[in-house]
């Protein structure tokens, strides 16, 4: 999650064109300055990460029993009043319509859009769902899914893609920037999404634009499902009630429950991924709903997959002042005392256990601090190891591009903050091995 230094862009260009505004953090308007970004290893500070394995009363967890009847929902719990705010559960009124369906990519595909609507007048956000399967692949297929940042139609430039709705787009986005309804973006992000090369593997994939669950600025969540529950007369959530992040997760949670219903899809084996802010979502919806088979965070960085003890390159300081809506309230209260947190990103990745998850970092991106992402996938390896599983096989960061590849995954690539050809490569390998598929 990075940004532009000299002017800040506004969240609607973010959304549409992630790749332009990825590359500098953003400034900081606060009435206390915030820190510079330390990127110097030895300026971290000593600290002392919350114990995976023991209670809030000292007990410690001896069993798997223990660890999911007891400690893995205490730990959802924690996450929901201090981190990211606790959301709704499945609403009683969603419904789904596939819109079509329809012969893609040189007859070598199947292609599908469905909307999902979760009111019963069906007004309101809804989502707009495109699938891409492959014809020669025996159903069920499995399948990834994730959110994207600029909209259905810039995955892959198949003219047969409805573009997203960017009528909800708050401030409007220039026209002089889109020329119609992102007629110049179709295919700008189909690197992020090699359509492919993913069906050429047996896959299928299933995305949306986040900006349906909910648009990616302060004012948001007037146009997003954050305004669907709201209480009479109750003008934002509670402070330990959701923010954007949880909200865009439970968005890829209702997104489950259509892929549930198609048999085309095999249900039981959907690989979750995300990227940057993205990559946040990924995991914390993947740790709250465990019908996700795989989960994969790809440089989600503070607030995502790596340590906020160490300090290192973005911080909850920062994120919290630029960005403070993607959080629940209490979230900021701990700002400027992360040590008192009773959390951290160690025990955010346990929560995927037994299932298998994989970090990756990119060698160029210090503002999401590689070497905080590994660290926190060591540090949720006691939990899978208590599970039965092998966790994370390394206790040291690997070399540039030399994957470590357990039930816990990782590897760190060159370049910056992107998701790229190798690190898709790597992907569809682990879904191999752990989907037991040739």
């Amino acid at each position: 999650m990075h940004y532009r230094i000299a002017t800040v862009i506004s969240s609607a260009l973010m959304a549409i064109a992630p790749t332009i505004a990825l590359a500098q953090p953003l400034p900081v308007a606060t009435a206390q300055p915030v820190p510079p970004p330390n990127y110097d290893e030895s300026r971290v500070p000593k600290y002392v990460l919350p114990e995976l394995l023991a209670m809030k009363n000292g007990q410690r967890v001896v069993d798997a029993v223990a660890w999911r009847d007891k400690r893995r929902p205490e730990i959802v719990r924690l996450f929901e009043q201090y981190v990211y705010g606790k959301a709704p559960d499945m609403p009683a009124d969603m419904s789904f319509k596939v819109k079509s369906t329809a012969d893609a990519l040189e007859g070598t595909a199947v292609r599908k859009e469905v909307t999902i609507r979760f009111t019963k007048d069906g007004t309101g956000p809804k989502i707009d769902l495109i699938i891409y399967l492959p014809k020669a692949t025996k159903r069920p297929v499995p399948l990834f899914v994730g959110l994207n940042f600029g909209g259905n139609q810039t995955i892959h430039a198949d003219p047969g893609i409805t573009p997203s709705d960017i009528a909800t787009m708050k401030p409007p986005v220039p026209s002089k920037a889109l020329a119609g309804p992102f007629a110049q973006d179709r295919g700008s992000s189909s690197q992020q999404w090699p359509v492919e090369k993913i069906l050429a593997r047996g896959y299928g994939l299933a995305t949306a634009w986040y900006g349906d669950i909910e648009p990616d600025n302060r004012d948001g969540m007037r146009l997003g499902v954050r305004q669907l529950y709201l209480n009479r007369g109750q003008a934002k959530p509670a402070d330990d009630e959701w923010g954007a992040i949880a909200a865009w997760a439970w968005g890829l949670s209702r997104m489950m429950d259509y892929l549930q219903t198609d048999r085309e899809i095999d249900a039981k084996h959907v690989a979750l991924i995300g990227h940057s802010r993205l990559g946040k979502t990924a995991v914390w919806a993947g740790a709250r709903d465990e019908r996700f088979a795989m989960v994969i965070s790809n440089n989600s960085g503070c607030g995502g997959a790596s340590l906020a003890r160490r300090r290192y390159g973005e911080t909850v300081t920062r994120i919290t002042t630029a960005l403070p809506y993607w959080f629940c309230e209490n979230y900021r209260t701990y700002a400027n005392r992360i040590d008192a947190l009773p959390v951290d990103q160690h025990m955010l990745l346990a929560l995927v256990a037994p299932r298998p998850l994989y970090v990756a970092s990119a060698e160029g991106d210090r503002w999401s601090d590689p070497h905080g992402e590994f660290l926190s996938a060591l540090g949720a390896s006691p939990a899978y190891r208590l599970l039965g599983t092998d966790g994370l096989p390394a206790t040291e960061m690997p070399e540039v591009e030399h994957p470590v590849q357990g039930t816990i995954s990782y590897h760190i690539r060159h370049g910056k903050h992107d998701v790229t050809d190798y690190d898709w490569q790597q992907y569809l390998d682990a879904a191999d091995r752990h989907f037991k598929r040739k």
